[in-house]
């Protein structure tokens, strides 16, 4: 069913139409196009997103010219690039979809390249492979690596080399007033710092200079026991964690694989206790780090090998195409035996509807220290992320899972900080859970300088 079934104002979305089709060289479309629905949708199908109209900007010259047409029509824009980011509570503003600029520039001499704003992390790992050098990227091949760099980037190399943003060398932006910028540390110090990790707030980002790090070697994929060996296989990763080097990154999951034909056959139907992993460095020594899962019988699935930098997504195998999810995830102050006790406790391995995954990541190493020059996303002092994700097929499955998430997260409420990274927040929450009392309070006073009059709306504004 459309979002617009009827419109007293439809004669102003044909004006705007017709306004920025005249102005913009990307298309545009409006209620009433044939277009429209399925432009307007985020990757989680779940959020609705009422705007007046969609825009595919063509290039840095098109975004400021539309955000001068919004500024000057008194509308905000709401900057989407092809990610898994979704924003709930829109109403009137224009969406921007930036997928038509994806061009990617290495330079290997410097160990940095030119990142456009709608090109995914596959586009960028192609380019910076052929020198055998690789972004900060997360599990998600088809995620824009601006907009998750925005939200500060918790990436498979975040404990060798930490958070994604603090790597970010200057921002191509459009401001609040149209015109088009190169943000760095030493232009604009504040809008700098507020861009890395802070979120799409302050600017419409077109461009970002990242630093790039040396991997001429990637050990990594998946293992995968059934349900019943979990608590052996967390204690495993328990072990491992606890003495990994920081080249060492492991993920544990309790998932429910569905009866998918496109699944591999040992995994269809399949409830099971799951390992990703990737190590930089040779596969020797990535099997003597994982000694302690050698120990563990019934496996039934094994990816480990070499990875091509490019491949990095095949790992955790996410979808590729949008579908309605919710995600909840909440930081671990510790993963002692208490906490591990009360986690498979709590999401029962093998019975686990309405979930279908509950994941805890190590974190640590760089991404807990304290960055000089660090932007807004700062440090994660805390060694573990739990996120859960349920898979709603109807307006009461959404409440059935948010219920189980609540359950969950309530019996490990001794074991969490109460904070969370600012791109694992539900479109629901506010960005208050993810930055400290000073920081959002910095990040606010950016916002108010920078945009005062609100042309820009991110997924969480820092003012809410």
């Amino acid at each position: 069913m459309s979002a617009y079934p009827t419109r007293a104002d439809q004669g102003h979305d044909s004006a705007l139409a017709r306004d920025l089709r005249r102005a913009l060289r990307g298309p545009v479309s409006v209620p009433g196009d044939a277009d429209f629905e399925a432009a307007r949708k985020p990757w989680n199908l779940t959020v609705e997103q009422r705007v007046r109209a969609v825009v595919e900007i063509e290039d840095a010259a098109d975004a400021s010219v539309l955000v001068r047409y919004a500024a000057g029509a008194g509308l905000a824009v709401a900057v989407q690039p092809n990610g898994h980011g979704a924003a709930a509570g829109l109403d009137g503003e224009i969406l921007v979809r930036t997928g038509r600029m994806r061009r990617v520039e290495v330079r290997p001499e410097e160990r940095t390249a030119r990142v456009a704003a709608g090109a995914s992390w596959s586009e960028v790992l192609a380019e910076t492979a052929k020198y055998g050098l690789t972004g900060l990227c997360g599990s998600s091949p088809v995620v824009s690596a601006v907009g998750y760099t925005l939200g500060g980037g918790l990436s498979w190399f975040g404990r060798r080399h930490g958070l994604a943003a603090n790597g970010v060398r200057s921002f191509d932006v459009v401001d609040a007033e149209g015109s088009r910028r190169t943000v760095s540390a030493a232009s604009d110090p504040e809008l700098f710092w507020a861009l890395r990790g802070g979120g799409g707030d302050f600017a419409l980002v077109t461009a970002m200079e990242i630093e790039l790090h040396p991997a001429p070697e990637v050990y990594g994929g998946r293992m995968v026991w059934p349900a019943a060996r979990a608590a052996e296989v967390l204690a495993a990763v328990r072990d491992t964690t606890a003495v990994a080097p920081e080249e060492l990154t492991v993920w544990f999951s309790l998932i429910d694989f569905p009866p998918f034909p496109e699944l591999p056959e040992p995994l269809r139907g399949l409830s099971a206790a799951v390992v990703d992993l990737t190590f930089l460095g040779d596969g020797a020594q990535a099997r003597h780090l994982l000694g302690r899962f050698d120990r563990i019988p019934g496996l039934v699935f094994d990816t480990l090998g070499s990875v091509h930098i490019p491949d990095l997504g095949a790992i955790c195998a996410e979808p590729t195409m949008p579908g309605p999810g919710i995600l909840r995830a909440e930081l671990l102050d510790r993963l002692d035996d208490a906490a591990a006790t009360m986690f498979l406790t709590a999401v029962a391995p093998g019975a686990m509807a309405p979930l279908v995954t509950a994941q805890i990541r190590h974190l640590g190493g760089a991404l807990a220290r304290h960055a000089t020059g660090a932007g807004a996303c700062g440090h994660i002092s805390e060694p573990y992320l739990v996120g859960l994700l349920g898979v709603p097929w109807s307006p009461a499955d959404v409440t059935a899972v948010e219920a189980r998430q609540a359950s969950v997260f309530r019996s490990l409420d001794r074991h969490t900080s109460g904070r969370k990274p600012y791109t694992f927040l539900t479109h629901e929450e506010r960005a208050s859970a993810a930055f400290t009392r000073d920081t959002l309070a910095r990040l606010r006073e950016v916002k108010r300088r920078d945009d005062p009059r609100g042309v820009f709306r991110a997924n969480h504004p820092v003012l809410v």
